[in-house]
């Protein structure tokens, strides 16, 4: 397989290249940044390119928009230390067809590699909670830090009856109190 790597640190790249050339694969390019990582890309049409997700200028989300836009067909994998739900869907629509831990070993990255060129893996985003749009209401205030009180002056309830939005909010984002729902909702996207 003729891979591309696309990461900003010089030395994650090297590290990454001897790995993956120890274990067979051929890396064709390499790149620093995401529009270096486009061009090289669509010049090289190695088999799968590997883009850092955060990168100066065009991330790696952009760039595997960019690249599937310009009709690259290989497999776009990207290596991140970032593993949230929202970033997944992100990837997942800007054509991305996996998404992979940069704590792999290099013949586990190999491996996944495969399985996603062979068609027997692939990036599939968390499903997301439905909220209503009085929840969303709701958690942009809890995201603003107001009580249970102000929410209600703020929206024209009862505070009985943002008690009530709050616990479903709570009970559909897997949380137990204020604090946990914000975290789980920025993790989700929703804030």
């Amino acid at each position: 397989m003729r891979l591309l790597i696309a990461d900003d640190h010089p030395l994650f790249r090297l590290g990454l290249r001897a790995g993956l050339e120890a274990e067979g694969l051929k890396v064709v390019a390499e790149a620093a940044t995401g529009q270096e990582a486009l061009e090289k890309a669509l010049s090289l049409r190695p088999e799968a390119v590997l883009l850092d997700l955060r990168m100066p200028g065009l991330d790696g989300i952009a760039c595997a928009r960019k690249l599937r836009e310009a009709g690259y067909g290989g497999v776009i994998a990207l290596l991140t230390t970032y593993l949230e739900p929202a970033l997944l869907r992100e990837a997942a629509r800007a054509g991305a067809d996996a998404y992979f831990s940069k704590e792999l070993s290099a013949p586990e990255l190999k491996r996944r590699l495969l399985r996603v060129l062979a068609g027997e893996e692939r990036l599939t985003p968390p499903d997301l909670p439905r909220l209503t749009p009085r929840e969303e209401a709701v958690l942009r205030l809890l995201a603003q830090g107001l009580s249970g009180k102000e929410m209600a002056r703020t929206l024209g309830l009862s505070p009985d009856t943002v008690k009530d939005h709050l616990e479903s909010l709570y009970g559909k984002l897997g949380a137990r109190n204020r604090v946990e729902a914000l975290e789980r909702a920025r993790a989700l996207g929703f804030i």
